[in-house]
């Protein structure tokens, strides 16, 4: 049969794991694996830095329940993908660093780029190896795969050494390994089901909130069919957005300090009770508050504070065993109570304080009025890129999901940096869909030359950039001095849009909000990456808080 290069198992061994794109920048020793992927099959998207590389390859295996690969030289290439490792991590979404390395013969003499890749990447995976023999290359690819997608998703690493690479294996003597299949959907046991719905029975202030956990085991429709029967008020977490519509008039998004404070009981689906949640204590949640937690690792039942009832097991197959067993009882939460009139009371509340700044159109203009026009600009199936500051804030409130896994953004562990990676991923995993991006100019910043990535595979994105000249807002007067300006100070008036244009795509500045509209029509009818430039007031901010961190 003939010899087989390390590189082309490791293309072999990928695809047939359903592993079809790859996110990397090439060079000694990676390359043949990148052009041996194009001969498989696998989409190669060649990137500017391998932190967004490795941003594209988790958001895509979010996106597609398939891990993606993110591939890198050695040594400072890897250590520069581990800002992707660790966020998908802490995200749990599924992905494969595959890290050149130094020739194994060449161990400890001091090899070009030559780093402890396996250890130091060990604490942000799941699972972190070498490969010894090129043989053994599909054992490997079958166990990170695995790893990635079993349980709770991550990452893992594959340590490439360069005589692994070009070394040679006798294709009859190689084991292929069959593509791994979903993962398995675990239950919780009957008798916590029927305690989480007897719990919720008793509450007069009941709560939902949804998670991305919820997204990942494509529970939505499970999701949906439970609130709808039961008519409980809901609030998703930022990625935890779509799985049921936030238009929907159950969502309590417009109100949710006042949801999190006054519940008496809540039905945690899929989410964690991290920071996103203020950690589930008071004075962000009430202190009798009884908790239903729904997770797929029975580690994470009762962080933070305790747990009435826990459902260990799949999101899918566990709403599925809660909506049969609600099947047997004649209940639901009436729409006439206190606790809904409360919501919505907050809800309108809340709208009129933020109303003056929609209808302000001074110049420069505050992120309110900014999204007042983008908000039905955005086609209503447009994968929603969220990065920034206030701008990711906020956008989170103003900018609605219908559909599940169609916002990505900065997630668990608050990266800056994660844009145009995500952009880049959402566009290559869903061709014909619309991808928007709302970004900061300071979040833009950590990955713009992703924009000649971009308009190289003429990606059909679309970046709104709110620019206020700073890190957050609220930049007073600038010194002359550079050196004595404030630490959170940008360039002013910023043309990102130039830099769109510069590699072939369209740019547009907007310093009054009421030329916006025509720049996103014209940016949205172009055929190709867009970047529309929006000029802020640097004092513009959001509405005022109850609570200064953690909202």
């Amino acid at each position: 049969m003939g010899k087989v290069t390390g590189a082309m198992l490791m293309a072999q061994s990928l695809k047939l794991q359903g592993v079809d794109y790859m996110f990397g920048i090439v060079g000694f020793p990676v390359q043949p694996i990148a052009a041996a992927a194009q001969e498989v099959g696998i989409k190669y998207i060649g990137m500017r830095n391998e932190q967004s590389a490795s941003y594209a390859a988790q958001a895509v295996g979010y996106m597609t329940g398939r891990p993606g690969a993110c591939l890198t030289v050695s040594g400072p290439g890897v250590i520069h993908a581990f800002a992707g490792l660790a966020n998908a991590k802490e995200n749990c979404w599924p992905m494969i660093l595959i890290g050149g390395a130094s020739a194994v013969s060449q161990n400890g003499m001091g090899a070009f780029q030559e780093e402890r890749q396996v250890e130091l990447a060990a604490p942000y995976c799941k699972y972190s190896h070498a490969v010894e023999d090129p043989a053994r290359i599909p054992y490997y690819v079958e166990q990170a795969v695995r790893h990635s997608i079993y349980g709770r998703p991550g990452a893992v690493y594959l340590d490439m050494p360069d005589d692994i690479i070009q070394g040679e294996a006798e294709e009859s003597e190689v084991v292929h390994y069959p593509e791994i299949p979903e993962p398995p959907r675990t239950q919780a046991m009957p008798e916590n089901v029927e305690a989480a719905l007897d719990l919720l029975e008793t509450a007069e202030n009941p709560l939902v909130i949804t998670g991305k956990g919820m997204a990942w085991s494509r529970a939505e429709d499970e999701v949906r069919d439970f609130i709808e029967k039961t008519q409980l008020p809901f609030l998703a977490t930022p990625m935890g957005k779509g799985i049921m519509d936030d238009d929907h008039p159950l969502s309590v998004g417009a109100a949710r300090s006042l949801a999190l404070q006054k519940a008496d009981v809540i039905f945690l689906m899929g989410a964690r009770l991290n920071w996103i949640l203020h950690f589930g204590l008071p004075p962000r949640f009430n202190k009798d508050v009884k908790i239903i937690q729904l997770d797929i690792s029975a580690e994470a039942i009762g962080t933070n504070r305790p747990t009435q009832v826990p459902l260990v097991g799949d999101g899918k197959a566990i709403m599925s065993q809660v909506n049969q067993a609600l099947g047997n009882r004649q209940w639901f939460y009436p729409a006439d109570t206190p606790w809904r009139k409360a919501i919505s009371e907050k809800a309108a509340e809340n709208a009129a304080m933020i109303q003056p700044m929609f209808d302000d159109d001074s110049t420069p203009t505050n992120y309110y009025r900014a999204l007042k026009d983008i908000v039905p600009w955005i086609p209503e199936d447009a994968i929603i890129v969220g990065e920034g500051a206030n701008t990711m804030d906020i956008g989170r409130t103003q900018l609605q999901n219908k559909r599940p896994r169609e916002r990505l953004d900065a997630g668990t562990y608050g990266t800056m940096g994660i844009g145009m990676g995500f952009v880049v991923a959402a566009c290559v995993a869903n061709p014909d869909r619309p991808v928007v991006s709302v970004s900061g100019d300071s979040a833009i910043g950590f990955s713009g030359m992703e924009i000649e990535t971009a308009c190289r595979f003429n990606l059909q994105c679309k970046i709104v950039v709110l620019n206020n000249g700073g890190i957050g807002g609220g930049i007073p007067e600038l010194n002359k001095d550079p050196y004595k300006t404030p630490p959170p100070y940008l360039t002013v008036g910023a043309r990102y849009d130039k830099m769109m244009e510069a590699f072939g795509g369209f740019g547009a500045l907007v310093n009054d909000p009421a030329d916006l509209p025509a720049a996103l029509e014209k940016a949205m009818a172009f055929d190709g990456p867009a970047l529309v430039n929006v000029i802020l007031d640097p004092a513009a901010g959001r509405k005022p808080q109850e609570f200064k961190w953690h909202t």
